[in-house]
């Protein structure tokens, strides 16, 4: 016998998107059958497993606030809140769903972490979000992207099931077998795509190593990826490895004939952390962003 917390978690349900598609090609809509079409995009209950990898990938604890655009019944939030003690917030157009979405987190005892409203997704505040979850079609992921770039702070986990952002290249994905999701979309697998906000680091900086001199960063960055070189009295080097994941950032810069491992977490207008000179020797460097 089911208890009430598990019959409700079966009753749930959230948004469905598009099939599964290779990040480097146009997503196309997938066919939808007319008894799941409503404004603003369909609605089909997403199973159990599906949402719970979905948490899983994201990390989500006790301290996550998890936000759900195009939140349908509730599931994912509430899963979150009610099973790992996150605090949540869900959008949907559907005046209905976000109605029964908060009387079941009122039922469960967590509507003091979590609460839903019917609001345009696009209109919804996410800054607070530690972790966004997605199941959307193809052209509101799309228009999403800017919006959740922007807008999102550094180290902030997106995951989203089945659609990806195309041109924001995602930062893991994982395919595992539904077979109840066959009747849907004619695949009876999953896949879910996982990004990782990147700290905004493009531009020019000044980069200062103890005891080691001072150097003119120039950082190119498209989403997480990064390319960059550093100009001092030595001449212009290329930085080799260059790896952005959140506000962590990390280079081998060639100084002589050796390459020196740096890694940093990025503040704003500031970078600090230590660089790896060999024979156990560790020191500090720090970057500002200079002014244009």
């Amino acid at each position: 016998m089911k208890s009430g917390w598990q019959s409700a978690v079966v009753a749930m349900g959230v948004s469905m998107s598009m099939l599964l598609t290779c990040p480097a090609a146009a997503q196309k809509q997938p066919y939808v059958p007319p008894e799941y079409e409503r404004e603003g995009g369909p609605y089909v209950p997403t199973p159990n497993v599906v949402v719970d990898r979905m948490l899983g990938m994201a990390n989500v604890g006790a301290n996550d606030h998890v936000i759900d655009l195009g939140s349908g019944d509730g599931i994912i939030v509430i899963t979150a809140a009610y099973r790992l003690k996150s605090s949540g917030y869900g959008v949907d157009i559907d005046e209905e769903l976000v109605r029964l979405s908060n009387q079941r987190a009122k039922s469960l005892g967590i509507n003091e972490r979590v609460l839903f409203e019917a609001k345009d997704i696009f209109k919804a505040d996410v800054s607070k979000a530690t972790v966004v979850t997605l199941y959307l079609l193809p052209e509101f992921m799309q228009r999403l992207r800017s919006k959740l770039y922007a807008e999102l702070k550094p180290g902030t986990r997106i995951v989203s099931h089945d659609y990806h952002f195309e041109e924001w290249m995602h930062d893991d994905e994982v395919t595992f077998d539904v077979p109840e999701k066959e009747f849907i979309s004619g695949v009876p697998s999953a896949t879910l795509y996982l990004w990782i906000v990147p700290a905004k680091i493009g531009g020019a900086w000044r980069l200062q190593v103890d005891g080691n001199g001072e150097y003119d960063l120039a950082l190119q960055q498209r989403y997480q990826r990064l390319m960059g070189s550093a100009e001092g009295r030595g001449g212009k080097v290329s930085l080799l490895e260059p790896k952005l994941s959140g506000a962590e950032v990390s280079f081998l810069l060639p100084l002589g004939v050796h390459q020196r491992r740096f890694t940093g977490r990025v503040s704003g207008d500031r970078i600090e952390g230590t660089a790896d000179f060999g024979g156990g020797k560790i020191v500090r460097w720090h970057a500002t962003r200079s002014k244009s």
